[in-house]
Order: C-alpha cells, then structure tokens, then sequence
C-alpha cells in the first residue's frame, strides 16, 4: 500500500469523523431553532464561500445551463427536502438514532437504482441490507441504559415520527444523488456542483422563510452561539467532511471511501461518549456495527 493509498483511506475516516462530529455540534441548535430554520443557516453561509471559491478559481466555466437545472434540483431534493428532513429526526430522536436510521440510505439507493436506472439485485446487497435494518432495530429498541439521562438520549414526541423523518432524509439523500449521478460520472466540475446543489436548498429555505404564511420561523431568537454552531455545523459537514472526501476518491477506491464514510454511526457513540461522560449500552454498539457492516456488503456486493 502507497502512502497516497493510505492518505486517501485517512481522509475517508476523517470524513466519517467529520459528519459524525456535525451531527453532535447540530443536536441542540436544531432542537432550538427548528430544522427549517437551523438548515437555512446552515446551507446559505455555506453556499455564500462555495460560490466565492469557484468564482474566484473560475470552475463556472464550462457548465451547460441543462447540467445546472439538474444539479438545481438533486440539491432541492437530497439537502432541501433530505436535510431539512434530517434535522428534523436529530431533534426528535438525537445524534445516535439519527444517525442509525439515516444509515438506511444505503439500502434505498440501491432499490431505488433498481426501480429507475435498470440495476440488479444482488444476494449480498439483499443480506446487507437487512442487516442494516437489523442493527437499526437493535440500536433503536435496546441501544439505552436506563442510567442515560442526557438530553440527547430524549426522543422528543412519537418514535415514529423521528423514525419516519428519518427514513423521509436517507429516501431524499439517495433520490438527490441519483439524480446528480449521471453528471458526476460525466465529469462535471465537483466543487461548482455542490455550490449549486447547496444555493438551491438555501434560497428555497430563505425564500420558505419569506412566504407570508411565515413557515420556517425560528422556534427561539437567534444568539450568537446558536449561529455560530449552525455555521460551524455547515463547515464540517459539507466543508471539511466532502473535501475529506474528495480526497479520499483521488487517492484509494470508491468503494474503500464508500465503506469508511459509512462508519458514522459507529464513530457517533465514542464522541456521545467523551461529550456526555455516559457509556453508551452495549445494544448500541452492537447494532450500529450491524448496520455498518450491511452498508459494507451492500458497497462491496
């Protein structure tokens, strides 16, 4: 193995690591503000530096107006609708639930690439992905100690609820990038496209918010340390964590990227861990390996 082989598999750890971390910093911010609102934040101060870096290294160039649209709408789709949807379960259900039954989208893509772009169902992709719902159900039924008393261990309001906003995020996140993939097979320019993928999702937030039916409010008033975790949420998540991934494509496998960023929910209760100072149970390790390795075999299948 090269050093740029192992410099590729790091960065695809940092990944997992970088989104496992945004979904903790994320929690409490989009309990406050509301997922509308949080998300809003979020997507246009990261658009407004996107935007300014293509702009500045020229990557506009070359961009066919028919590419644009569809890169427009798997943003509406995988971050206005996935997202808003996202955060949504992370104020419910909290960053470990969250994460587990976001990690179903592994499994929808893969279906919904059958249903629409003609894809075959392979035995294994069948095996992972009941395994992933497998580690979901264990994780979510038996993953608590009753000695966990933080907040982030609170499901606010039905289970089912959070769970189908949850399943409602990972069906937008493998929509958006079916709808982005023929295009990024094609070579588009990956830095302009998630500038437009994320302009999209923010504006329709902003424009939400100026509706006269004042949909997307902030629950709370703003404070600048709710801003700055929103901003700072956006920074690591789509930032740092798909450069980190960029990375990782241009020195290893797909499939190597694929299976390490998809450690999230395994990576998520280390950090509730040392954030929370409470262990998390055993049935919650046990089942988000489960769901990590069907998303393994699935990307490997």
């Amino acid at each position: 193995m090269t050093v740029l082989e192992i410099i590729g598999l790091l960065a695809a750890l940092g990944t997992a690591l970088a989104w496992a971390t945004s979904s903790l910093v994320s929690t409490d911010p989009a309990r406050a503000l509301g997922s509308l609102a949080f998300n809003r934040i979020r997507q246009l101060s990261v658009f407004v530096v996107l935007a300014a870096l293509v702009t500045v290294l020229g990557r506009w160039q070359g961009f066919a107006t028919q590419d644009a649209l569809i890169m427009v709408a798997s943003g509406l789709v995988g971050i206005f609708l996935g997202d808003t949807a996202l955060f949504a379960t992370l104020a419910r259900l909290g960053p470990r639930r969250t994460q587990l039954v976001f990690s179903s989208h592994a499994p929808i893509t893969v279906l919904l690439g059958v249903l629409f772009l003609g894809e075959r169902l392979s035995i294994y992709t069948g095996i992972g992905s009941l395994m992933v719902v497998i580690g979901i159900w264990i994780a979510i039924v038996y993953g608590k100690r009753r000695a966990q008393l933080h907040t982030w261990e609170q499901v606010r309001g039905p289970l089912w609820v959070g769970v189908a906003f949850g399943l409602l995020a990972a069906c937008g996140q493998a929509t958006g990038v079916l709808i982005a993939k023929p295009l990024m097979n094609a070579g588009v320019d990956p830095m302009a496209a998630a500038a437009l993928r994320v302009g999209a999702a923010g504006f329709c937030l902003a424009a939400i918010r100026a509706w006269p039916l004042r949909i997307g409010l902030a629950k709370t008033p703003y404070t600048p340390r709710l801003l700055s975790l929103a901003v700072l949420s956006g920074f690591l998540g789509m930032g740092l964590g798909m450069s980190l991934y960029m990375i990782g494509l241009a020195h290893t496998s797909a499939g190597n990227v694929a299976i390490l960023s998809s450690t999230v929910p395994v990576l998520t209760l280390p950090l509730m861990w040392i954030t929370t100072r409470e262990r998390p149970a055993l049935m919650a390790f046990v089942g988000a390996f489960c769901a990590f390795c069907g998303t393994a075999i699935i990307i490997l299948g």
